[in-house]
């Protein structure tokens, strides 16, 4: 069996194009799996794996633990809100505590960039990076280039522009790498005080208007608006943002082309895109729910297998 050319998953950056569609090949094959009236394989039977997010999650820690289940892991949950990292314990104290428990290999999303590549070189256990602040989100850049390439048949050469808040934003950065490497083309688009200084040293072109950036795509990835992450304010009003970057099915009606719309979640319905958008059959946002399980399953089987592998 191909093998990854890495021991954990802390960002697409450190990822191979090979590797990736390593990944994308073998969610095929889960995605099989979880349609399946059975949807459980024992792949992972012996493998403990720890969810540990420092940060609120619902989707994404669902779809993880759903993954975990199906490939027959036994799952332990963390949640930092109730725990002692509130009364002042430090990362690595955290996380040998649950090592000590003998676990395999650490899911974890924490709200400080890098925090998964300094805990895989102190800790004795796989990581697999489910966000690290406005840094990276590789589980979900990979959900996405899969579920394009299962609509529009592969990656290569296919524009892509990513809309919204590229500034705040761990999914547009994990996009950007993960669509490179497989060959499409890369466009962001938003208001200029949401574009980062010098994106396009990552190979990206920069669009401040939304019409001009969806008649140029075959796909837009719609993000969502974080004000969690802001603290000051961006854009004068929620308003005014959607008047300028907010896709409705009029816009859509007005292209030369049918574009396929995606939408990391949640949706902020009526601000990103409109009820009418999100619910239409140029939307792929619940293939992506789906993706994501069979991603999560190879991307733990995968890590997985390397550990069994090197303990031989």
């Amino acid at each position: 069996m191909s093998q990854l050319s890495v021991d954990h998953l802390l960002g697409i950056k450190y990822l191979t194009p090979e590797d990736i569609q390593l990944i994308h090949k073998t969610a095929d094959q889960f995605k099989e799996v979880i349609n399946r009236p059975i949807k459980k394989v024992p792949s992972l039977r012996d493998i403990t794996i720890a969810n540990l997010f420092f940060e609120n999650s619902t989707r994404t820690k669902l779809s993880f633990e759903l993954a975990e289940k199906r490939l027959s892991a036994d799952v332990i949950n963390f949640s930092a809100a109730q725990s002692s990292v509130k009364k002042g314990e430090t990362l690595i104290d955290t996380v040998n505590n649950i090592l000590a428990m003998k676990v395999d290999i650490v899911v974890m999303r924490h709200p400080n960039p890098g925090a998964g590549v300094f805990l895989s070189k102190h800790v004795n256990a796989r990581i697999v990076n489910a966000g690290d602040g406005a840094h990276e989100h590789p589980t979900q850049a990979l959900l996405d280039s899969y579920s394009i390439r299962e609509k529009l048949g592969s990656l290569d050469g296919k524009k892509v522009v990513i809309v919204g808040d590229i500034l705040h934003s761990r999914v547009a950065l994990s996009n950007i790498y993960c669509l490179k490497k497989l060959g499409a083309e890369v466009m962001v688009c938003g208001p200029a005080t949401l574009i980062p200084r010098h994106i396009q040293d990552l190979g990206v072109k920069v669009e401040l208007n939304l019409k001009k950036a969806l008649e140029w795509c075959d796909v837009a990835n719609m993000l969502r608006v974080q004000n969690e992450r802001m603290d000051i304010s961006y854009f004068p009003s929620v308003r005014e943002y959607v008047q300028q970057y907010g896709v409705t099915r009029e816009i859509l009606d007005s292209l030369d082309k049918e574009i396929v719309i995606m939408h990391p979640g949640p949706i902020n319905r009526g601000v990103e895109i409109t009820s009418e958008v999100a619910d239409s059959s140029q939307a792929i946002i619940l293939n992506q729910v789906e993706n994501g399980v069979a991603i999560r399953m190879a991307v733990l089987y995968l890590i997985a297998s390397k550990i069994q592998h090197n303990d031989q």
